[in-house]
């Protein structure tokens, strides 16, 4: 048996770090969306999204605008709203919603066929161009918000609307003569239909998911055949990547190095897990597990982000990670998150929680300003801002949050994932809970044939004392597990004020014993900055280092260490001062520590062969990445010179 995530009904967040951002994402993010959503934003891209929508349904006239895939940005927003509202009701909220899905069940087909850029343009040309226009990711997208909403709510109708739509789609697809022998250019339908069969009991859709996981990459190949067939323009499939880019060159089972575009990757392998688990197919496991290993250690930034190059949105080679040109996409980092929770599923091995705990603190949240209404879309590590201006090959990086985007994927998955935040913090097996994420909250989980309620008291991310109180129905025995972070050094555990020595397997420190009502665990990690180097086979960061304190990246602002970043180096015997500062940046741990600073010359020639001008001391103070470009254009650096 697996271990069971707690859902997010189950938990309520009382974290002051991320009870707030729950707080602005319902109250600031996920309204503005909607304006988004309906082209109501000024000086900001159209969206055309929801207006496709009213001329798929008959409401208005007019023409499809925006990408083939802008359906996905209003399923997107309504699993965000359905996750809000179980967080705390909004009449008003779910009156918006429910006029959403509406709209949606009015605009579909009478045989479930739903994507408005066919529907609009000609519904003659459906599934004639899978590896591109990508129906099977709407459809993916709405099935998430679909289950999402009525567990939240109760209200079956976009439930409804998604299974007359996936039972068009197990129609369509599948190895079965007469049959469309493909699968999707963007992975999402593959984990979502098994939401679907988890949530409604149907083997069907367990069976078609396992169907597009064993037929990608399957001889001959679909994609070149479709785009033959049908006259498709190619856009990936020559040069560098190939059909690498849609992890379809081959069967997914001899894929082992992260490939591709970085986001469909993600994606794709958390279906793989998600088949590999309920079937109890250990090839597919081990699989996963091959490709989680290629990413871990040799192309994942050390923010969570991944995808380093901006041509395809994708990976390139081991150990190629630029800073200044990183791609590390927003939905990429919440990818990396999606698949560590999915490993987590199948074992608890507590790296999936240190990268899920990586990924979430620093490549994911940096993707949203403070405010909840800018958003990034690419996350670098190094930011000249003249650069991203001047120069084409930094155009792709923004040195401020964007009000929206053409392709907004970015934004509603933002906001879907803070407010579905509690269904990663907590699990349990037949006789264990397992703490995985150290956000103060509070739980009631079903674990040895009883409940058990759980309150944990955390300042985490900034300080490294947690207190959990357990109250069980009945006196008895299990185990609590509690994730012991690979970035903690030190720590020390307490059982109602005494110590308890216990032995970490795998990350996970488990405390057996005889619980009884207000038992109260204290777990003491021990924070402090900690300089990283990474492996010399990353040429970008050769003679390097980065800052971390606990789960946090840290970073170089203009804002406070002046112009040229490049030119300072960190002193070989810097001590580093903490300092909290209540009113910067919503409220901040802020580092500093001595570095040297080599000085710029005074004339303006190109070269010399005079010996270099002696470095000045300086004082230089760091900031939490996910916080950068919160305060005006200027530089930013998370890696910089040792000296």
């Amino acid at each position: 048996m697996g271990i069971t995530f707690a859902s997010a009904r189950q938990v309520h967040i009382d974290s002051p770090f991320w009870a707030q951002r729950q707080h602005i994402a319902r109250t600031q993010g996920i309204p503005y969306q909607l304006e988004a959503l309906n082209d109501r934003l000024a000086d900001a891209e159209l969206s055309h999204c929801v207006r496709n929508f009213r001329i798929a349904a008959g409401l208005e006239q007019g023409e499809f605008h925006g990408y083939p895939f802008q359906d996905s940005d209003l399923a997107k927003w309504l699993e965000a709203v359905a996750f809000s509202l179980m967080i705390q009701p909004d009449a008003e909220l779910e009156r918006q919603a429910d006029q959403m899905i509406e709209l949606i069940r009015a605009a579909q087909l009478p045989d479930g066929y739903l994507s408005t850029y066919y529907i609009i343009n000609g519904i003659e040309r459906r599934w004639t161009n899978l590896a591109d226009n990508h129906e099977l990711y709407i459809a993916g997208h709405m099935i998430e918000a679909a289950v999402a909403y009525v567990q939240a709510t109760g209200k079956r109708v976009l439930l409804d609307v998604c299974i007359r739509m996936a039972d068009h789609i197990d129609s369509v697809f599948g190895r079965e003569e007469g049959k469309l022998h493909g699968y999707p250019g963007h992975p999402v339908i593959e984990m979502a239909l098994v939401r679907l069969y988890e949530a409604v009991g149907d083997p069907k859709y367990l069976k078609l998911a396992k169907y597009f996981i064993d037929e990608r990459g399957q001889e001959p190949l679909y994609f070149p055949n479709e785009a033959k067939t049908y006259g498709n323009p190619v856009y990936r499939t020559e040069g560098y990547l190939g059909y690498r880019y849609y992890q379809a060159d081959r069967p997914v089972r001899d894929q082992h190095k992260v490939e591709g575009h970085a986001v469909r990757a993600v994606y794709l392998y958390c279906g793989m897990e998600d088949v590999a688990r309920e079937m109890q197919d250990s090839t597919l496991h081990e699989t996963c597990k091959s490709l989680w290993r290629n990413m871990v250690d040799r192309n994942m930034y050390i923010t969570g982000g991944i995808g380093s190059s901006s041509y395809g949105e994708a990976f390139t080679f081991d150990y190629d990670l630029p800073n200044d040109t990183a791609y590390a996409e927003t939905c990429a980092a919440i990818g990396v998150m999606f698949w560590a929770q999915r490993m987590l599923r199948s074992e608890a091995d507590g790296e999936y929680a240190d990268v899920m705990e990586r990924a979430l603190y620093n490549g994911i949240i940096s993707g949203m300003d403070l405010d909840g209404q800018r958003f990034f879309y690419v996350n670098p590590l190094e930011v000249v801002p003249e650069a991203c201006r001047e120069d084409y090959l930094r155009a792709h990086v923004k040195p401020v949050r964007q009000k929206w985007f053409g392709c907004a994927c970015c934004p509603p998955n933002l906001m879907r994932l803070l407010t579905s935040l509690g269904q990663y913090i907590y699990a349990v097996d037949d006789r264990t809970v397992y703490i995985h994420l150290y956000i103060g909250s509070q739980a009631e989980l079903s674990v040895a044939n009883q409940r058990v309620k759980l309150q944990m008291e955390s300042e985490y991310p900034w300080n490294g004392s947690v207190r959990i109180r357990v109250t069980p129905e009945k006196t008895d025995q299990f185990r609590i597990a509690v994730r012991i972070p690979g970035w903690c050094r030190n720590h020390a555990i307490r059982v109602n004020g005494e110590p308890f020595s216990v032995q970490v397997v795998q990350g996970y420190a488990y405390i057996d014993r005889l619980w009884r009502e207000n038992d109260c665990i204290e777990l003491n990690m021990e924070m402090k900055p900690t300089v990283i180097r990474a492996n010399p086979r990353v040429r970008e960061d050769a003679g390097k280092v980065a800052v971390m304190r606990g789960p946090m990246v840290y970073c170089l602002e203009e804002a406070d260490n002046g112009e040229a970043l490049h030119l300072l180096r960190l002193s070989s015997q810097s001590e580093f001062s903490e300092q909290w500062e209540p009113e910067l940046l919503h409220g901040v741990l802020l580092l500093s520590c001595d570095a040297e600073r080599t000085p710029l010359w005074a004339d303006e020639k190109l070269y010399t062969d005079e010996k270099p001008a002696r470095s000045s001391p300086c004082r230089i103070r760091w900031i939490p990445y996910y916080a950068w470009a919160n305060r005006g254009v200027g530089e930013m650096a998370v890696w910089i010179r040792e000296a």
